[in-house]
């Protein structure tokens, strides 16, 4: 039987560490070279034995969790392939080989597939991350066909409690990791008030690990733009998704906030103040909004389908406080496809980061705009997605030394999903785009440009630009 539970988090009044002391630290710590990830290209022996799971047709190996997840450790994977190694360990460095520094590579990603946070028939399921290794596989857009143009991070460690808290509220986190004693007795909880989103007696180490590959991403990406002047884009290939969830606790599928614990994670062991972050799932990011709503140094720009869930993420969202302009909500109107989103790109992606000047670009990456996926009715392509993904990767290089990491959020048509997702691969290995051959037009009905254009405009006058 399935148990709803309530986390002390979502009924007091506490509240996420407070900003100002979080600005102190960011602006009187430096960072030390011990913190400062190095990047490299190595084969690794096995380490850890892997479980097999099968799911809709696809098997992949998965990493026993319970046994080995620990946090504040290094996170290691088994196999044997090309890896970067990121250390974002505070006490000391981790000794390994450093005599092969991959700067050439295009792309790097991190996969944290999260097999045991599953509930059968949910669309947000353990079956994502795999249908889209599956497809790259598939696709010849993985390093066993492009060789150190695409490179996976396979060591990285959990997120720690201490990351977590930068942007979630203490009872919230500790009240879920007591939740999993009962998840594991029960099978399966559902969290109060939270959408509702479930949790297995995985969730709160899985959550941990997704947000520890974003973290390890960033410092991926970091440590190439400090020896090269064209970094690989990075992508998290993470679940559970994580826009949705507020700093008091869980929503909408999302456990924790994956994009805004990097963002703070960037700025407070980077020193990477402004960060621009993109939201273009087909729902609100209302927690990341929430995070950030009232602080200047943290840009959050959502395009998302009007009237959509969570129902917030309004035009006149703008930010409060010293935070007034740092938010752009955009609701596009039902049916906006790809001729609307190049043209919100143009007129006020660009603009509004030019004006912003960031250190990083941070990307929550729905793929469920697209016009298969059920849970929604905007008309995205895999095309559309190509262009986000090329245009996004040619602004970071713009504006930040292309900093720029991606983040896996919605996307629940499998097959939609992973052939939008290696289109992203291809725009940023600078490959050709295979749309055409993906897309079947015969399913598309005319935009409602005219809607959009005037959205755009209010959009134009209330930010000034």
């Amino acid at each position: 039987m399935n148990s709803v539970v309530s986390l002390p988090a979502m009924m007091s009044a506490a509240a996420a560490p407070p900003l100002a002391n979080f600005t102190a630290t960011t602006a009187s710590r430096p960072i030390a070279p011990s913190i400062q990830c190095s990047l490299l290209f190595y084969v690794r022996h096995h380490v850890y034995s892997h479980k097999k799971y099968s799911k809709n047709g696809i098997t992949i190996k998965y990493r026993d969790l319970l046994k080995h997840i620990r946090p504040e450790k290094g996170y290691s994977s088994t196999s044997v392939r090309g890896t970067i190694y990121c250390s974002n360990q505070k006490e000391r460095d981790v000794g390994l080989p450093s005599d092969h520094i991959a700067v050439g590579a295009k792309v790097i990603y991190a996969a944290a597939p999260a097999m045991g946070h599953n509930q059968e028939s949910h669309p947000e399921c353990n079956s994502r991350v795999p249908a889209i290794l599956t497809t790259l596989e598939k696709m010849k857009l993985t390093s066993k066909f492009r060789g150190s143009d695409v490179v996976e991070v396979q060591n990285f460690r959990p997120a720690t409690t201490d990351d977590i808290g930068s942007v979630h509220a203490g009872p919230y986190i500790s009240g879920l990791e007591k939740a999993m004693d009962q998840a594991s007795e029960k099978g399966l909880i559902f969290i109060d008030g939270s959408g509702p989103t479930y949790a297995t007696a995985t969730t709160f180490q899985e959550t941990l690990l997704a947000a520890g590959a974003g973290i390890s991403l960033v410092d991926s990406v970091v440590a190439a733009s400090r020896v090269s002047k064209d970094p690989p884009v990075a992508f998290a290939l993470i679940r559970p998704p994580g826009h949705h969830a507020v700093p008091k606790g869980a929503m909408g599928f999302c456990v924790f906030g994956n994009i805004a614990i990097a963002a703070r994670y960037a700025q407070r062991m980077h020193g990477l103040k402004r960060v621009f972050i993109i939201d273009f799932d087909v729902h609100h990011g209302n927690g990341t909004n929430d995070a950030f709503y009232e602080d200047p140094d943290i840009f959050f720009l959502s395009t998302h389908q009007a009237g959509s869930y969570p129902g917030t993420g309004k035009i006149d969202q703008v930010g409060s406080g010293n935070g007034e302009g740092s938010t752009l909500n955009l609701p596009l109107p039902g049916g906006s496809g790809d001729t609307a989103m190049r043209t919100v790109f143009d007129e006020v992606i660009v603009p509004c980061a030019q004006r912003f000047k960031p250190d990083i670009i941070l990307v929550s990456a729905g793929y469920d705009a697209h016009l298969l996926d059920p849970l929604a009715s905007l008309q995205f392509t895999t095309g559309t997605y190509y262009m986000l993904a090329s245009s996004i990767k040619q602004l970071a290089k713009d504006l930040c030394g292309g900093r720029c990491v991606f983040f896996l959020e919605g996307g629940y048509n499998l097959s939609s999903l992973s052939n939008s997702v290696a289109e992203s691969f291809r725009a940023f290995l600078g490959d050709r785009s295979l749309a055409s051959e993906l897309d079947d037009p015969s399913y598309l009905h005319e935009e409602p440009l005219k809607k959009v254009k005037q959205i755009i405009e209010k959009v134009k006058h209330i930010h000034s630009f």
